[in-house]
């Protein structure tokens, strides 16, 4: 059928006058229905009369109140292109070229739609046009717009270095690793004396990165690169700024020291304050946060700031990336939603990968932990889909804590040795970190401090905060009740001390709540009262709402070796409301043990969590929706979640309320208790 209604409608094109059918392609490349446009092309006063074929074939509507012209059917534009000659239509580019302003983007486009063969000053005009594209958030665009300029370029290193940047970026932002190589074949061919190119060098280590793990390989050709790479070299300026931070990701993953000196070389002589702000900010928080973090701040928050004005994915993703061991990620979330959005539409997918992972990043600390596990199921699927494989760790390392802290410990275990297994043979010491961070949390979380002593140990040191070992901004609380707990009074002590030389506090309300809460639990044999209350008093500290909740747990406990059951029981409520509302079923057990000792009564301590515990309030809300009839695409609009997000919800939500499809929703609501049985007991 659509074969057929194409001939109809090429059939009424081609009876048209020549003049009209002239002016009607010119209508479909100019692409904005726009009559000025027309005239200004036609020269001639009475030039748009020869639209009328047109408007009696009833192929088109002239509006010229509006000045507008529209098409009645896309069908009609298919067949102007189809029934016009490759010379016409470089003509009608080269027309429309000239009527637009000089260096403006869409005389760019026309003018390389019109050349025929190589043209060096269009093909650079081009590259600049790719990276306006990129900037607006369209990385397919400018990797079509990149290529657009490669087969304008003559044979050699301009060429070589278009083909190579499509590569990088296909590798670092549109999810294009498959068709890395083969590009990277295309440019070597193109400039076979410039196999060290710079973008090529990026486009080589993200494939070696993302796809083999090869730190080593990855560090050298990097490295060498940027070495040889001329100083201010018009239009590499970008290629420069991703060569850095893939570098910078080399680094972090290696967990290697002697890897972070070539960085910190490469970047030394670059004024980076002044040259690349983002970078600078990139470098200073992402590396050795607790070394490097406060001069940079500043900056960080006002690029934070801007972010509701930004397009570009790459830019988004590097603030969050910035953002992530500070404790500013909440202030991306929105910038970051918007580029999973693209990814959805297949745009930036390698950037929606790593916002997905930020998301559950910031959805982890923050006790939404319904949403990350959305967040972790939608970037694994993607990374399955496109291979990336060194990215797919993040996403279980997020999973492996969420199933440690809600008490899943086979699931924890086995996610903490996949990571393990990948990592440990390619040297990505991260990855070790990883692992250990997860088996630790199951410790902690069984009471096993000795245990999570040891895993803890493989990452930090009593009393030192390592070099260029930014998560364990992440593991403060953990060491230092992991030691405590275990006997190593000296060592949670010296820890608790060196984090509060170290000015964490300075960094966050996050890291100033756990300064003074290390500080209160690094000795349980002797109650820091001041500490404790400046912990829980520390603004905003609801926010961090699980280390709140076991800085709490940690008084509680205190108080009842005290004796002072009444003001222990004050703190063991609070903390056992947090841990019920996050489902975090090991904390619940211990802390209502602990209310039990104090003197509580028994029939009024409400030990349900994980599974069994009552909805979260995001769940609450989705299956109230679900249960009026509405979709999981509707609720998704509703909440500004995606419809996996939303499915997630109600999978989570059904065992809770025991039923197994919406059917039984509105009665299942209907008999839940509106609070918990703790609540009610206070």
């Amino acid at each position: 059928m659509s074969e057929r209604l194409q001939a109809i409608f090429s059939s009424r094109v081609a009876h048209l006058p020549e003049v009209t059918r002239r002016l009607l392609l010119l209508a479909v490349l100019d692409g904005t229905g726009d009559l000025h446009v027309l005239r200004k092309a036609t020269d001639a006063p009475d030039g748009l009369n020869d639209l009328s074929a047109a408007e009696r074939a009833r192929l088109v509507q002239v509006d010229f109140d509006t000045g507008r012209l529209s098409f009645r059917h896309p069908l009609t534009r298919s067949a102007i292109m189809e029934l016009s000659t490759s010379a016409e239509r470089r003509l009608a580019h080269r027309t429309l070229a000239s009527l637009l302003p000089e260096r403006s983007e869409r005389r760019i486009r026309h003018l390389a739609d019109s050349v025929v063969g190589p043209d060096d000053q269009v093909a650079a005009l081009l590259d600049d046009v790719a990276y306006s594209t990129l900037r607006r958030g369209d990385a397919v665009g400018a990797i079509t717009t990149l290529l657009h300029a490669s087969e304008l370029s003559g044979v050699g290193a301009e060429r070589g270095r278009r083909l190579a940047e499509a590569a990088y970026l296909g590798a670092n932002v549109t999810g294009d690793l498959r068709n890395v190589r083969a590009l990277l074949d295309d440019a070597r061919r193109a400039d076979p004396e410039g196999p060290a190119s710079l973008a090529a060098a990026v486009a080589a280590a993200s494939q070696l990165l993302n796809w083999e793990g090869d730190i080593d390989t990855a560090h050298r050709l990097l490295v060498r690169s940027i070495e040889h790479h001329p100083q201010g070299l018009p239009g590499c300026e970008h290629a420069l700024s991703e060569a850095l931070r893939t570098l910078l990701l080399v680094c972090f993953f290696s967990g290697r020291i002697e890897l972070w000196h070539s960085f910190d070389t490469a970047v030394s002589h670059l004024a980076l304050p002044t040259a690349d702000p983002l970078l600078f900010v990139l470098s200073s928080t992402f590396s050795d946060p607790a070394r490097r973090a406060l001069p940079a701040l500043g900056q960080l928050d006002h690029l934070i700031g801007s972010l509701h004005l930004e397009t570009d994915p790459t830019h988004i993703i590097k603030v969050a990336m910035s953002s992530s061991y500070v404790d500013r990620l909440p202030g991306c979330r929105s910038a970051l939603g918007h580029v999973v959005e693209d990814g959805r539409r297949g745009g930036a997918v390698a950037s929606s990968i790593e916002a997905l992972f930020l998301l559950a990043n910031d959805a982890f600390m923050t006790g939404q932990w319904d949403e990350l596990k959305g967040c972790t199921e939608e970037g694994l699927q993607l990374c399955t889909t496109y291979n990336y494989r060194l990215l797919s760790c993040s996403g279980y390392y997020f999973d492996g804590m969420h199933a440690a802290v809600r008490g899943d410990e086979e699931t924890a275990r086995t996610l903490a040795d996949k990571i393990y297994s990948w990592g440990a043979p390619r040297g990505l010491g991260a990855l070790s970190a990883y692992a250990s961070h997860i088996r630790a949390m199951s410790s902690l979380g069984n009471g096993d401090f000795y245990g999570a002593y040891q895993h803890l140990s493989r990452i930090t040191t009593a009393g030192e905060l390592g070099m260029y070992v930014p998560h364990e901004l992440w593991l403060i609380l953990d060491f230092v009740e992991a030691s405590a707990r275990s006997g190593r009074y000296e060592d949670a002590t010296a820890h608790a001390e060196a984090v509060r030389e170290a000015g964490l506090s300075n960094i966050s309300p996050r890291l100033a709540m756990v300064t003074a809460g290390a500080k209160a639990m690094a000795n349980p044999r002797i109650l820091d009262r001041d500490s404790f209350e400046k912990a829980i008093e520390t603004p905003g500290a609801e926010r961090w709402s699980f280390d709140l909740a076991r800085i709490q747990l940690a008084y509680g406990e205190g108080l009842r070796r005290l004796r002072a059951n009444v003001e222990a029981r004050k703190h063991l409520t609070a903390a056992l409301s947090l841990f019920q509302r996050l489902g975090a079923q090991p904390w619940i057990t211990r802390t209502a043990s602990e209310l039990r000792a104090s003197g509580f009564p028994s029939k009024d301590v409400n030990v349900r969590g994980g599974q069994e515990s009552l909805l979260t309030p995001q769940e609450r809300e989705i299956a109230q929706l679900a249960a009026t009839g509405m979709t999981n695409k509707q609720i998704a609009e509703r909440m500004f979640l995606s419809p996996r997000t939303v499915a997630t919800h109600l999978h989570n939500a059904f065992p809770k309320l025991n039923i197994t499809s919406r059917a039984g929703l509105r009665d299942a609501l209907a008999a839940l208790p509106e609070s918990s049985d703790i609540t009610r007991a206070q």
